[in-house]
């Protein structure tokens, strides 16, 4: 499997989280996810065709399912991490904009691009050590048989679960953000500003092929 394809079913199994709402919440993380994974996954198989020659409209399903269920606030806040006390109100709000396109940008373009077999929510499950967070493993097969492993990590706010982070294969797609946040507030000095325009996340190819610890 080449590096693209790697990052693609990453992405696949971020994007589906993300973009399933997370109907009722009396359920546990897991099952909901569970079912929405099903949910998700049959609409988009039904209509692969389609949505392969209308990206524009399979991006927008993403940007109002996201809509949903990320509290953008949140994780832009946390891929900032120390630079953002900082910021002023406008910067933070307008990377939290800026991280959300290219977040959809990139989900969009796995759903259309990776060849996979299937998604599996695992049926044991490490239980919840807090009642406000709780993580979620599944695996994601690919037609080759390669197996990714994929944890999604999720925050309880306002009586909500939240999807807030996602592990594939051992790297911390959050921390992975962030790293990269700090290193560009370097590069440009520390302007906020121009950190944002030039925001364009990337995980590193060896980063892909060695994998990573959670």
């Amino acid at each position: 499997m080449t590096i693209k394809q790697w990052l693609s079913g990453g992405i696949l199994a971020a994007s589906v989280a993300l973009s399933a709402p997370l109907y009722a919440q009396e359920q546990t993380p897991e099952a909901m996810i569970r079912s929405n994974i099903t949910e998700f996954m049959a609409d988009l198989d039904a209509r692969e065709d389609y949505y392969a020659n209308n990206v524009d409209e399979l991006k927008k399903l993403v940007n109002e399912s996201l809509e949903e269920v990320a509290d953008f606030r949140y994780i832009g806040a946390s891929v900032m991490g120390r630079y953002f006390s900082n910021a002023s109100p406008e910067q933070r709000s307008r990377f939290a904009k800026v991280f959300r396109q290219t977040l959809i940008d990139t989900y969009t373009r796995g759903l259309v691009t990776f060849d996979y077999d299937e998604l599996r929510v695992l049926d044991e499950q490490r239980p919840q050590r807090d009642e406000d967070r709780a993580s979620v493993k599944m695996e994601v097969v690919a037609n080759n048989g390669d197996v990714y492993p994929v944890s999604y990590s999720l925050r309880l706010a306002d009586d909500e679960w939240r999807v807030v982070n996602v592990i594939v294969n051992g790297i911390n797609l959050g921390l992975t953000f962030r790293n990269q946040f700090d290193q560009a507030m370097s590069d440009n000095n520390r302007d906020y500003d121009a950190v944002i325009r030039g925001w364009s996340p990337d995980v590193g190819v060896d980063e892909l092929e060695e994998g990573g610890n959670e």
